[in-house]
């Protein structure tokens, strides 16, 4: 009996051994997971009772048993080698058979195939074109192609405006000239767009030109002036003819201003220059006088109030200037006005002619904006555009501060210019558009709208030759463009989005500008993240999801079978395999660039072997001893 105990002791012993010896030289096993061996003792036993003999029978291996405790996590090298930190395993296709491992060294094989070291293909969730993960488990592959452009079809652009900045342009109208006569005795009043109160003007019915423009110039956002101009042409011709054929005893010439003689001396006048000079030499300086062409090749005299005083005159050539056969004139005053942007119109119940002139004059621009000249923009920024072949396009955002619109106390206007490549784009060539921000600083609306978008439909993607390039160019004409512009994109529209834009009392900044087109690029690299997601990284700057990692685990651990290439295989005792992402439920994260090393405790083992070692000595000396008793037994005699 002594010899089948010890015999069994041996036998224990020698698997203790062979365990431990495993454990050892597997303990650099990248994934590998240490075993240990547990013993049960051995008593007879009979059918359907116990046995009645209560020695034992010697030890028996009940199960080798291994622990799927975590080992440490190291860095590596290489991009695509991963650790897992918690549960799970590594699904891998071995040629149709699915295994599960923990280590994950992996590698891309000639197909672009991601491989472990013995050619299993690392299964996961694969990803569409646009990067988005399907949820469908698939052996994952990484594309090597380069990756196809994608044209801009949104631009979102954060801004600041600086709300201190000053309005750069001017706009006026410019209202006249008006003669004095056609305006003496009106009343009307000046309006304001922007919450100004009206102001009464009233023009004196004996008004001079002068008094006329002064009333006019009292109105804020009014700037008035008056001219006098004397022409003696006509009827009232006085030429060189006529000085000299009269000669200088007998010409004689006078000039008041509103009934005040203008002292000159006439005592020598023997041409028209003579009288120009005469009446520029007054102590008038107020009075300008000069020879002019009267339109028929005659040069007559020409006198100028540029105050707008009321001009009176008389010349004659008997001497005498009360004979009764001279030549007399009064010439009224004209009135110029000027007014600016907030002068919104003129209220005149009796439809004067002053409040006519400004309903029929122009609008005239000051320092309006030129992309080429920075003094007519507040503020720019530029980024860059695709089109459809992946060329990129550089576009502008120029910014004019408007003044306040009208009653709106707490709202402010900027004006939104829009190029592509030096052309103006969006129409913004003929109306800008207008950005509207509150007393916050917050966005109100682009042209009403408040959605803060502005769709560019007009756009023509040329070369540097100013020529198009070949690729896709504006809808057709009627075609409604709908925001978001819906995929696949059919031509060169995109949406700019100002929601975001800003003005505050701070300097102009650009927070964040995203597009979402970009040029083709080739694959310069991969990453892998927490979840398991394979980034694909090209030389265009872009990043793209190529699949998820996908892991398995299981209600049973202990249950699978190892079976090798430190992989197992699921078994009946270790239940199905529960599939998900990482980091999800209670599957752990990925590491990447990482392995788990081998969980083996080098030092324990080898005191276990010492230990292994002393189980077998001990048991080979039971076996000894009984040999040594039987061996007495037979020595009777």
């Amino acid at each position: 009996m002594a010899f089948n105990t010890g015999l069994s002791g041996l036998r224990a012993a020698s698997v203790d051994l062979d365990v431990t010896g495993n454990n050892i030289a597997n303990a650099s096993t990248v994934g590998f997971k240490g075993s240990k061996t547990q013993f049960g003792d051995l008593y007879a036993s009979g059918f359907l009772s116990a046995g009645t003999n209560p020695i034992g029978d010697g030890v028996r291996v009940q199960d080798v048993k291994q622990s799927f405790g975590q080992g440490n996590i190291s860095f590596t090298d290489s991009g695509l080698d991963m650790a897992i930190s918690g549960d799970g395993f590594f699904i891998l296709n071995n040629g149709g058979e699915v295994r599960y491992s923990r280590a994950g060294q992996f590698a891309i094989d000639k197909e672009g195939f991601v491989i472990n070291n013995q050619n299993m293909r690392v299964q996961g969730y694969t990803a569409d074109d646009d990067g988005n993960l399907s949820g469908i488990r698939s052996d994952l592959q990484v594309e090597t192609d380069n990756l196809a452009p994608r044209r801009t079809t949104s631009l979102v652009s954060d801004l600041n405006l600086d709300s201190r900045e000053s309005v750069l342009e001017t706009r006026v109208r410019d209202i006249g000239p008006l003669t004095v006569a056609s305006i003496q005795g009106e009343t009307f009043d000046i309006q304001y767009n922007d919450g100004t109160a009206d102001y009464p003007v009233s023009i004196d019915p004996a008004a001079t030109a002068r008094e006329a423009a002064a009333a006019i110039n009292n109105a804020p956002g009014m700037s008035a002036s008056a001219t006098t101009t004397a022409t003696f042409s006509g009827a009232q011709q006085l030429d060189d003819s006529y000085i000299t054929t009269a000669g200088p005893t007998n010409f004689a010439f006078s000039l008041s201003i509103n009934g005040s003689p203008l002292a000159l001396d006439t005592s020598n006048i023997t041409s028209l220059q003579d009288l120009v000079d005469s009446i520029n030499n007054s102590s008038e300086t107020a009075i300008s006088a000069s020879v002019v062409d009267d339109g028929t090749g005659t040069d007559v005299l020409r006198v100028i109030h540029n105050q707008g005083e009321t001009l009176s005159f008389a010349f004659d050539n008997d001497g005498n200037l009360t004979s009764g056969t001279e030549t007399t004139g009064t010439v009224l005053g004209d009135v110029n006005a000027t007014a600016d942007r907030v002068v919104a119109g003129v209220s005149d119940p009796a439809a004067g002619d002053f409040a006519t002139a400004f309903a029929t004059s122009p609008i005239r621009i000051a320092n309006e904006f030129n992309p080429l000249d920075q003094r007519t923009y507040n503020h720019a920024t530029s980024t860059n555009v695709f089109d459809s072949l992946g060329n990129s396009h550089e576009m502008t955002q120029f910014f004019v501060k408007e003044p306040s619109p009208g009653s709106g106390v707490g709202v402010s206007e900027w004006s939104v210019y829009l190029q592509i490549d030096g052309e103006m784009v969006a129409g913004t060539d003929t109306s800008p558009y207008t950005a509207r921000f509150d007393e916050s600083g917050n966005l109100q609306s682009i042209n009403g709208d408040p959605s803060g978008e502005i769709v560019i439909s007009d756009w023509i993607p040329k070369d540097e030759s100013g020529q198009p390039n070949g690729a896709d160019g504006p809808p057709a004409a009627g075609t409604q463009v709908v925001t978001p512009i819906p995929e696949p994109p059919t031509s060169s529209a995109f949406v700019l989005n100002l929601a975001e834009t800003t003005q505050y009392g701070a300097s102009f900044g650009v927070n964040d500008q995203q597009q979402n087109g970009y040029t083709t690029g080739r694959l310069s690299g991969l990453d892998v993240s927490d979840q398991g997601v394979l980034f694909a990284r090209y030389t265009n700057g872009q990043s793209q999801a190529l699949g998820q990692v996908a892991l398995a685990s299981f209600n049973n651990t202990n249950g699978l079978s190892p079976v090798g290439d430190t992989s197992w295989v699921e078994t009946f005792d270790s239940g199905q395999p529960i599939i998900g992402a990482p980091d999800t439920g209670t599957l752990g994260s990925i590491k990447a660039s990482s392995v788990e090393e081998s969980n083996v405790d080098l030092s324990a083992e080898l005191v276990n072997l010492i230990i292994a070692q002393r189980n077998y000595q001990a048991n080979a000396k039971t076996i000894e001893t009984s040999d040594a008793v039987t061996q007495t037994i037979i020595n009777l005699r």
